[in-house]
C-alpha cells in the first residue's frame, strides 16, 4: 500500500466555487456557498428525510480482531439505488429553479451516479437523460431505465459519455448533474458523515473510498466541523490515484489512463469543489492494489455477508493491508453494492487466488486403468476440492505410457496447499508445476 503523507488539516475548507449555483439553487458563487458549512449538510439531511435511507452500521468481529479495535461498516451498499449517490443527486436536482427543472437534467455514468440521478429526477418529476458507455454492464443499464431515465449509449469510456452529455446540455438546455464537482453534491454526500456521528459517536477514524472526492469531502466537512479530533482517511485504487499528485501540486492534476476494476472510483482528475475540501480536511490518502480490492470484496461477502462493489470495498482493503495504522473505533464506509454478476464471479476467483485458496498443479501418471481414481483418492484424503481436471496424452515430452494430469483445486489457504502437495509427494507423485 502507498499513502499520501499525513498533513495538518487547515481550520476550515478553502472556498469552493460552484459551477452554477450553490445549495438551494440560488446562492451566488461569492456568497455563502463559497464556504460550505455543516449547516448546509444539516439542511440537506432534512431535505433527504423520506428519500434516502439512514443506512445500517454493522460491527465486524473479524476486522475488529485484525485492527485491535472496534470496526464498524457503514452500509451505503444498502442505500436506495445501491449506493450513496442518491443523496447528492437529489439535493442537486431539488435545488434547481422551475425553469431549470423544465429543461430536464442530463448525466454521464457507468452505473451508480446514473441510477442516483434517474431516481432523484423521477421523484422530483424532472425528465432525465443519462449517457452511458456502450459496454456498461447490462444490469446497470436496465436499472437506470427502470428508475425512469432515458439511457443513451455512447463511447467506450465514461469520459466519452460525459462529452456527449455536455454537448446534449448545450443543445437542449438540460442541466448537467456532475457526479462530484458541485457544492450541492458535496453537501448531499456529507449527510453520510452526520449519520456516522449519530450511530457511532465514539468514532476515532473514518475510512472512505475516493474517486473525484465528493463523498470524502462531504464526510470530512460534516465530521470535522463537529468532531475535529476524528481522523479522515481517503482510499484510492493505485491504478486510478489522482489525489496524491494533486495534493502534492496543490491543485487538481489529471492522470493518464486510470485503470482499476473499481469503476466507482475510476476518476482521472479530482473535482475543483471537493479537492479544496479534501486538501483542507482529509488527514491522509492511501492507495490499495487490485489484489487488495479483490481480497476485501471476498471478505465482505464471506464474513460480513455483504454484496459490495470493488469501490465500496476499498476502505476494507486499506484495513486489510495495514491494520495497525488505524486508531479505533473505526468506521469503514461501504459506499456501494452495484456489481455486475459476471464481474463478481471473476473478482471472487481472483480474490480466492490471492488468498492462496486455489491450487493449480500438474502431475505425470502411468496411463493405465484406475490411475486417476487412485490420484483422486489421495486428494480426497486431503479434503481439497477438485474444481477441474484435464488429461494430456499427446505432448511429445510424454513417454509412450505416460499421461499428464492438470488439476485445479480449491483449498483452505496457503498452509492447506502445502499439505496437499506434501501428501501427493508422499504418495509417490512428482509435482511438475
Amino acid at each position: 500500500m502507498a499513502e499520501h503523507p499525513p498533513r495538518t488539516p487547515h481550520a476550515s475548507p478553502a472556498a469552493a466555487q460552484p459551477a452554477e449555483d450553490g445549495p438551494g439553487g440560488g446562492r451566488p458563487a461569492d456568497g455563502p456557498a463559497a464556504g460550505l458549512t455543516v449547516d448546509d449538510i444539516r439542511a440537506a439531511h432534512k431535505l433527504l428525510s423520506g428519500v434516502s435511507r439512514s443506512t445500517a452500521m454493522e460491527g465486524s468481529r473479524y476486522l475488529s480482531r485484525l485492527v485491535g479495535a472496534p470496526v464498524h461498516l457503514k452500509c451505503e451498499n444498502l442505500q436506495r439505488t445501491g449506493s450513496f449517490k442518491i443523496r447528492g443527486a437529489y439535493v442537486r436536482i431539488a435545488g434547481l429553479s422551475a425553469r431549470q427543472r423544465a429543461a430536464g437534467v442530463v448525466a454521464a455514468s457507468a452505473g451508480n451516479h446514473a441510477q442516483g440521478v434517474a431516481l432523484a429526477a423521477t421523484l422530483l418529476g424532472v425528465r432525465s437523460t443519462v449517457f452511458m458507455p456502450v459496454d456498461a454492464p447490462l444490469p446497470k443499464i436496465a436499472a437506470t431505465r427502470d428508475y425512469g431515465a432515458e439511457v443513451r449509449l455512447c463511447g467506450q469510456v465514461v469520459d466519452e459519455a460525459l462529452t456527449a452529455a455536455q454537448e446534449y446540455a448545450r443543445e437542449t438546455g438540460a442541466v448537467l448533474i456532475h457526479p462530484f464537482d458541485h457544492p450541492d453534491i458535496v453537501v448531499g454526500q456529507g449527510t453520510v458523515g452526520l449519520e456516522i456521528l449519530e450511530q457511532c459517536p465514539e468514532v476515532r477514524t473514518i475510512v472512505v473510498g475516493m474517486g473525484g472526492g465528493g463523498l470524502a469531502a462531504g464526510i470530512a466537512l460534516a465530521v470535522k466541523s463537529l468532531r475535529p479530533d476524528v481522523r479522515i482517511v481517503g482510499v484510492q485504487a493505485a491504478g486510478a490515484a489522482c489525489y496524491p499528485p494533486s495534493l502534492a501540486a496543490g491543485r487538481p492534476v489529471a492522470i493518464e489512463e486510470p485503470a482499476t476494476m473499481a469503476d466507482g472510483i475510476k476518476v482521472g482528475r479530482p473535482g475543483e469543489v471537493p479537492f479544496r475540501i479534501v486538501d483542507a480536511l482529509v488527514d491522509e490518502v492511501r492507495t490499495v492494489s487490485e489484489d487488495a480490492l479483490s481480497s476485501a470484496l471476498l471478505l465482505c461477502l464471506e464474513r460480513a455477508k455483504m454484496v459490495v462493489e470493488p469501490a465500496g470495498a476499498s476502505p476494507v482493503a486499506a484495513l486489510l493491508a495495514d491494520p495497525g495504522a488505524f486508531e479505533g473505533p473505526v468506521v469503514a464506509v461501504l459506499s456501494g453494492g452495484n456489481v455486475d454478476p459476471l464481474l463478481m464471479q471473476r473478482i471472487q476467483r481472483h480474490g480466492m487466488a490471492v488468498a492462496g485458496r486455489y491450487l493449480s498443479l500438474r502431475l505425470r501418471l502411468t496411463d493405465r486403468p484406475g490411475a486417476l481414481a487412485t490420484l483422486l483418492g489421495v486428494l480426497s484424503g486431503t479434503e481439497a476440492n477438485v474444481l477441474d481436471i484435464s488429461h494430456v496424452r499427446t505432448d511429445p515430452r510424454l513417454g509412450l505410457t505416460e499421461v499428464e494430469v492438470e488439476l485445479h483445486l480449491e483449498t483452505e489457504g496457503p498452509r492447506h496447499c502445502a499439505e496437499v502437495e506434501s501428501a501427493l509427494r508422499a504418495a509417490g507423485y512428482t509435482v511438475i508445476g
